[in-house]
């Protein structure tokens, strides 16, 4: 048997800092290059989502429309157009809700700068802050805020400046 030879390992040439830098450089760029291409990628997909996001629920509000229309063509005999319309009314926002759009409750509660917009203060033997009148009505989609309350809002009788 023959002795093994040894072999002196392979010593790699130890890159400079100039090599190193460039090749840092490089990866950096590519990545900068990677991130910018994933960006508009993105970009591109959700504006296309909310683009046809929008058609489902336009293909739903369909139907309201025709009825919408059947009712318009009933104008000359008012009872039908008062149906029609209340029934306009009733498909539309049975659809709303279905997609979780729901009234702010406000006539008879408490006041609260989240839901409510106060629009004008009245006078009352109601305690301070108690919603009189809904102006105009208030809307979550979800469970956000889309549209707050515009509300008339009590104050207490005979409330003192100073307290």
């Amino acid at each position: 048997m023959k002795k093994e030879e040894k072999k002196k390992p392979e010593t790699k040439k130890k890159p400079t800092e100039k090599e190193v830098i460039a090749e840092l450089t490089e990866t950096l760029q590519r990545t900068q290059a990677e991130f910018e291409n994933y960006k508009k990628r993105v970009d591109k997909e959700k504006a296309e989502f909310v683009k046809y996001a929008k058609a489902e629920l336009i293909r739903r509000l369909l139907s309201t429309i025709d009825t919408f229309e059947i009712a318009l063509k009933s104008t000359k005999d008012n009872e039908k157009f008062v149906k029609g319309m209340e029934m306009v009314y009733v498909q539309l926002i049975s659809l709303l809700h279905s997609e979780g759009l729901k009234p702010i409750e406000s006539l008879g509660k408490k006041f609260d700068p989240y839901l409510h917009e106060v629009m004008l203060k009245e006078k009352s033997d109601n305690d301070d802050g108690v919603v009189l009148e809904e102006l105009q009505k208030g809307y979550m989609l979800n469970d956000k805020v889309l549209r707050h309350s515009k509300v008339k809002v009590s104050e207490k009788v005979g409330k003192n400046k100073t307290e």
